[in-house]
């Protein structure tokens, strides 16, 4: 496809409104030779007309059909259907008066929608085509008759009246149909900087696992010689129960440090592998729960799950059982705010979304609309990195992740769809 500047719409667009645009033209032309022919008494050749309009609707279904393929639409073939439009267009001017037809001008619509969706070298081309056109038709036409004696009175001549009616109806042309080549224009320019705050997220995150990683591999020989050390020095101070019971404790914390490392590296390896789980959902909520009970034992989490939600197997990626733990983990620190340890988490499926939402008691989210940035926190000690990690697990599965207060806390939805994690 032919190198374009980012403030470019695209053929496909401009193809799709030349669609819509064609088969307003078919109409219009239609209503305008039968007006002509039995309502204003014209004698133009009927049947030539109407075999010129049949060709372009002709031409209509196959531009329908193009546009449902899979198969990249390229810019010569958009040019291609702007040269068909015209030729048409020229067609049916040739036997109602060529170049002075009032209708002449509307060769120019092709060329301002070009202007928007196109390279300079289409722009050109369509252009060309257009002067061609209208070169031809000042030189070869079968002129417009006037109309018979008794015909409808009018004011206006009829070329007059014409020139109104075409004004009015390159005004609606270009008006309606160059509003809706701005809103994709719009709508592309979103999704360009969406993607530009994704990928800034997911370099962010990147940077974050890189330094996780090196600290891991760093903290792993302090915590060997700390458990090695501390049952040496609880057999030399036995005779203390206070300090023998400190350091069991500081002990068991060592452990605990080594098991979260030594899961790091699995879930690393999990990561690269790629490799999906298949767990019941209720195999896997009971086993983030199992271990959100032992990171967490003065919460009091509330579990809705209805069964036949529970008997739904999932091809768990390794990254989604992080995503909800950070996600309860969040709402026990938003509970806590308020003196509250409850937590609850609903989980369902609505539609082909498999739905996991949590509900905290806390002081809900304030307006900033900036909760999934990395590095944005509420919680004075908090790092900023929980929700927005849930988010790019979300973005990855083709999920979203929605935010919002309740009237006595806040909720997070953790929306997945089942075509993607679920077993099929």
């Amino acid at each position: 496809m032919p190198h374009r500047s980012s403030s470019r719409i695209g053929p496909f667009a401009l193809t799709r409104t030349l669609a819509w645009l064609r088969l307003c033209a078919i109409a219009g032309q239609s209503v305008a030779v039968l007006v002509c022919a039995w309502w204003m008494q014209l004698e133009i050749p009927l049947l030539p007309l109407l075999l010129g309009i049949g060709l372009l609707a002709v031409f209509s279904v196959f531009a329908a059909w193009r546009l449902r393929q899979p198969w990249p639409l390229r810019e010569w073939e958009t040019v291609g259907h702007i040269a068909a439009d015209t030729l048409v267009l020229g067609y049916l001017l040739y036997f109602t008066g060529g170049a002075s037809n009032p209708f002449i001008t509307l060769l120019l619509v092709p060329i301002a929608l070009s202007a928007a969706a196109l390279s300079a070298r289409a722009i050109l081309a369509v252009a060309a085509l257009a002067g061609i056109a209208y070169v031809i038709l000042l030189y070869w036409q079968v002129p417009l008759p006037m109309p018979a004696h008794g015909g409808p009175p009018g004011r206006f001549s009829l070329h007059v009246a014409g020139m109104g009616v075409n004004f009015v109806i390159s005004a609606l042309l270009l008006g309606f149909f160059i509003n809706r080549l701005a809103y994709a224009l719009r709508a592309q320019q979103l999704e360009v900087q969406r993607v530009r705050e994704r990928a800034l997220r997911d370099e962010g995150i990147l940077a974050i696992a890189t330094q996780a990683a090196g600290a891991a591999h760093e903290l792993n020989t302090p915590l060997s010689t700390m458990r090695t050390l501390l049952p040496e020095l609880r057999r030399e101070h036995a005779g203390d129960i206070s300090l023998a019971e400190d350091l069991e404790l500081l002990e068991g914390q060592v452990d605990r440090c080594r098991t979260i490392l030594r899961e790091m590296v699995a879930f690393g390896k999990a990561q690269l592998s790629q490799e999906p789980e298949r767990l019941s959902v209720a195999q896997f909520i009971h086993g983030c729960l199992e271990r959100f009970q032992l990171l967490r034992p003065e919460a009091e989490l509330t579990l809705e799950l209805d069964d036949a939600t529970a008997r739904t197997v999932l091809r768990t990626p390794p990254g989604l059982r992080h995503a909800l733990l950070n996600l309860l983990n969040n709402a026990v620190d938003a509970s806590a705010a308020n003196h509250s340890r409850t937590v609850t988490l609903r989980v369902s499926v609505d539609g082909g979304w498999l739905q996991l939402s949590v509900q905290d008691h806390g002081p809900g989210f304030d307006a900033t609309g900036e909760l999934t940035l990395l590095g944005y926190s509420q919680k004075p000690a908090g790092l900023g990195i929980g929700l927005a990690l849930a988010e790019a697990t979300a973005e990855r599965l083709n999920g979203e992740l929605i935010a919002g207060n309740t009237g006595h806390g806040a909720e997070v939805r953790l929306r997945l769809p089942l075509a993607v994690i679920a077993e099929k």
